[in-house]
């Protein structure tokens, strides 16, 4: 099997990290990659949106919302009962993987369409509604028996939320505007893949510089950011195949179900629940879920989804 080349730009900051070679992205890049993979990635799930939107979408839009829920209420028990990790704790880290990761979908998108594997253009919207049922249930789980509720007060985050809000600002545009979006596919289409070979690069730098945390996070934890994923993804299999999706949309159900937020979901998290330990979420999805996802889930999950859409 070869290395995607987007991929390969993650390993080389992981290198570059691990060598302690002075590799430094300007101040703010990050955020303007981030906007940029999220305009990108909603603007095409618009243009799909507008030319295949039904009542069957409807349909698989509830299924979706549903395995927001199920999925922190599966990672929960794991980390709390079995990793012994205090409740408002495990709850805030459900809550991450039962998110999605964009990041980690845009690397899912790409794979598929380097070996010309066709999916549901409409998957943004999916993206899009995977980021708040967990975020609801991460809170419901911190707060039960606490007899205290915020949810009044992240609500206003999330909806300020600047991921959920460009994606689905630009869906909105790419559905209302249709073909009229091709006059920006030089700089959405064409440099998508350039961007995310950027924004990996500087993942695998901030990967890296979290694998230090596992030190004091436990194996517990590490065990935890590649069984989760192996769970969720494998669920989303079954549940993109019961679908009736494409091998694609199977892969990218797979991914969405294994991948964990660390963009949309620690900035509500902080908010909702100050006294948790975020950077036990920080380091589970970013120095172990995300590296594990790019290199070895997505091609996994591409096997796997063949050998059931056969």
């Amino acid at each position: 099997m070869q290395l995607d080349v987007v991929v390969a730009f993650f390993l080389l900051g992981v290198c570059a990290r691990l060598l302690r070679t002075e590799v430094r992205f300007p101040q703010g890049l990050h955020q303007t990659l981030t906007m940029f993979l999220m305009l990108a990635i909603g603007l095409k799930g618009g243009v799909a949106l507008a030319q295949f939107g039904s009542w069957a979408l409807l349909g698989q839009a509830l299924a979706v919302v549903v395995f927001g829920l199920v999925l922190p209420l599966l990672a929960f028990p794991l980390l709390h009962w079995v990793g012994g990790l205090k409740r408002i704790d495990a709850a805030s880290i459900a809550a991450h993987y039962g998110s999605v990761s964009v990041g980690t979908y845009a690397v899912a998108v790409a794979f598929l369409e380097a070996r010309d594997i066709a999916y549901e253009a409409y998957f943004p919207l999916f993206v899009a509604l995977l980021e708040m049922p967990a975020i609801v249930v991460g809170i419901a789980l911190a707060r039960k028996g606490a007899g205290e509720w915020k949810l009044g007060a992240v609500l206003p985050e999330i909806a300020r939320s600047q991921g959920l809000f460009l994606m689905a600002g630009a869906m909105v545009i790419g559905a209302l505007a249709g073909e009229r979006t091709a006059s920006l596919d030089p700089l959405f289409k064409d440099l998508f893949k350039g961007v995310l070979a950027l924004f990996l690069l500087e993942m695998g730098l901030v990967a890296a510089s979290r694998f230090g945390d596992l030190k004091t996070t436990g194996p517990f934890l590490s065990a935890f950011g590649v069984a989760m994923p192996l769970l969720g993804g494998g669920l989303g299999l079954l549940l993109g195949q019961a679908l009736g999706l494409s091998s694609g949309g199977v892969v990218l159900m797979a991914v969405m179900g294994a991948s964990a937020s660390y963009i949309a979901v620690p900035a509500a998290m902080r908010v909702a629940l100050p006294d948790a330990n975020h950077g036990l979420a920080i380091t589970a999805s970013l120095a172990i879920t995300f590296p594990f996802n790019v290199l070895v889930g997505i091609p996994v999950f591409g096997v796997l989804s063949q050998l059931l859409t056969a």
